[in-house]
C-alpha cells in the first residue's frame, strides 16, 4: 500500500492556489479538468516532495473545484493535514505576514494549527525536537478553532 494523495474542495481556485503555494509553499505538480464532470483537479506537493510526486504521482494534495457551485461548510468532519517544516516559528512569523490567521499557535515550540479559505485544518509540526519556548508564541491565545 503507499499513500497517494489527500482530496479537498474548494470554492476559489485563485484563493486556495494564493494561500497553498504562494503562503504555505507547496508546489503545482499538474491540473487536469473535465468539461464532462465539470470539475478541475490540481494537485500540489510539498517543497521537498515535489521530485517524488512528479514521479510517483505522490505524496500528493489534489484540490478539486466544482464548476458548479456548492456549500461546503466549515469540513472539521475532513480532520486535517499535516506538514513537517523546518522553523515553527519562522513559517508561522510568514503566514501570519502574509494575513494567515494562526489558530493554534506553536506555544509549545512544536505543533501549530492554521485554516485555508476553505476551512480546512492544516497542522504544521517541527521537524525534529520542539524548539525553545519564545515569544510571542508562548503567551500567544488561540484563535477561532481548527
Amino acid at each position: 500500500m503507499k499513500y497517494l494523495h489527500t482530496m479537498v474542495r474548494i470554492s476559489d481556485i485563485d484563493e486556495s492556489l494564493d494561500f497553498y503555494c504562494n503562503k504555505l509553499g507547496m508546489v503545482e505538480t499538474s491540473r487536469r479538468e473535465s468539461e464532462q464532470g465539470r470539475f478541475t483537479l490540481i494537485f500540489l506537493s510539498a517543497p521537498d516532495d515535489e521530485g517524488r510526486a512528479r514521479e510517483e504521482r505522490a505524496p500528493l494534495l489534489e484540490l478539486t473545484y466544482n464548476w458548479d457551485p456548492e456549500e461546503y461548510g466549515e469540513g472539521r468532519n475532513f480532520g486535517h493535514l499535516a506538514f513537517r517544516v523546518d522553523d515553527i516559528y519562522e513559517t508561522c512569523q510568514k503566514l501570519m505576514d502574509a494575513g494567515v490567521t494562526i489558530n493554534r499557535p506553536p506555544r509549545d515550540g512544536y505543533m501549530a494549527f492554521i485554516r485555508s479559505p476553505d476551512n480546512i485544518s492544516i497542522e504544521l509540526l517541527q521537524k525534529g525536537d520542539a524548539l525553545a519556548p519564545a515569544e510571542p508564541w508562548a503567551s500567544m491565545g488561540n484563535t477561532g478553532h481548527w
